[in-house]
């Protein structure tokens, strides 16, 4: 289904513009400096020197492409989204386990079918190039090792799981909100401190080496991202609106990215933290708008006022994704309402991602791509709450259809 879309999607325009177009925003940006040769840097179409606006894994995986398919070519473009394809595939196998171990096979087989016909899932895979697939897999990957991890005893699985957090927080930074909350919970059941804290080293060590770069370069402590304060007010300003369009961000606004050069990245970050912070305490009205705005965007799939969209929405295609969110996120609350009536063992671990990670963008910007991380997780929830609707388990714990 995803190859099917993206070959559809190539013919409607032309490769000249496929070939540089989705390239020319941050991740791509960095992909290209890091392919011409000239590091980890230049965020903006110009060359403005070493960042820390994103961590290095998919800027790595794109500049890679690059240097074997050529910068801003048609052919970088296919490999990119092939890449992203397979990581939105195999996300369907921690979907399936995960959603196995908390409920059975007819759970599993129903997520792992809700995953692979997400809209959201298959166009995210290829309509930009940003880490949005790789975060979804190694999002659920998170999970379903968690879920894992406390039945070994054996440091070897501990060492891998704290491997495996490392890779995903050098994938997507945003992640670091569900660590102490898998982590903790892991360590809480098992009571194994040893590799709880063999686990929590890992971690620190799959960082580091990119935390000692960002002190090297930046003479400053940045250990995953630097973009927070600017996140903070381009959502969080007198002009700010729930639908942000692009306003008052270096990538778009001349003025700010000159501003940007001349005062350096840390410094110009926390000229933004400084200013958002004072207007978001002093301004309860304006934010309540905008945090209840953006609630709404994250969980209907990008737009503030769902219900009039679907009555004007412009295709029978634009309302079933509206739809398909607008299910996913009713049916992965009423899963966690249900996993914890049930007195499920597995109802913290699969609460924490609905309920955590999206109070970052809440506060920031609410954008499609960014609930991403935690899709697959929704869909296990999903396919729980459709299961339980539909049968009941009967006295010796198998499955029994509801009488009609």
């Amino acid at each position: 289904m995803r190859l099917w879309f993206a070959w559809d999607y190539q013919r409607h325009f032309p490769h000249q513009a496929l070939s540089a177009i989705p390239f020319l925003f941050e991740s791509g940006n960095i992909a290209t400096s890091l392919a011409k040769g000239h590091g980890f840097g230049s965020p903006f179409r110009v060359d403005t020197g070493p960042t820390a606006w994103m961590t290095p894994l998919y800027p790595l995986l794109l500049s890679g492409i690059m240097r074997i398919f050529g910068v801003y070519t048609y052919q970088s473009w296919v490999a990119a989204v092939l890449m992203n394809i397979c990581f939105s595939t195999l996300a369907c196998v921690p979907v399936y386990f995960t959603a196995k171990r908390i409920a059975g096979t007819a759970v599993a087989a129903i997520a792992g079918w809700l995953w692979a016909v997400f809209p959201t899932a298959i166009l995210q895979s290829f309509q930009s190039l940003w880490d949005t697939s790789l975060s979804a897999l190694l999002g659920i990957s998170v999970v379903w090792a968690t879920l894992r991890v406390v039945g070994s005893k054996r440091p070897v699985a501990w060492w891998a799981y704290g491997v495996l957090w490392g890779a995903a927080l050098m994938a997507n930074a945003a992640l670091l909100s569900l660590l102490f909350v898998l982590l903790g919970w892991a360590v809480w059941k098992t009571r194994d401190f040893r590799n709880g804290w063999l686990a929590a080293g890992m971690v620190v060590l799959c960082c580091l080496p990119w935390t000692v770069r960002n002190y090297r370069v930046f003479h400053a402590f940045v250990p995953l991202r630097s973009v927070l304060g600017l996140q903070l007010w381009v959502g969080n300003n007198p002009d700010a609106q729930v639908v942000w369009l692009g306003e008052q961000h270096p990538i778009h606004d001349s003025s700010e990215r000159e501003r940007y050069v001349r005062m350096g990245e840390i410094a110009y970050m926390k000229e933004k933290l400084d200013n958002a912070v004072p207007y978001i305490l002093t301004h309860p009205g304006h934010e309540s708008e905008l945090i209840g705005g953006r609630f709404v965007m994250f969980w209907a799939g990008g737009t503030p006022h769902p219900f009039a969209d679907f009555v004007h929405g412009r295709s029978v295609w634009f309302r079933y994704v509206l739809i398909f969110n607008l299910c996913a996120a009713l049916g992965a609350l009423a899963g966690i309402v249900l996993l914890f009536r049930a007195g499920s063992a597995y109802a913290v671990p699969m609460a924490a991602g609905p309920a955590i990670f999206p109070f970052a963008y809440y506060m920031t910007l609410s954008l499609p791509r960014y609930r991403h991380p935690i899709d697959p997780t929704l869909m296990v929830l999903l396919a729980y709450t459709i299961w339980r609707v539909a049968v009941r388990p009967g006295k010796n714990g198998t499955a029994r259809r509801r009488p009609s």
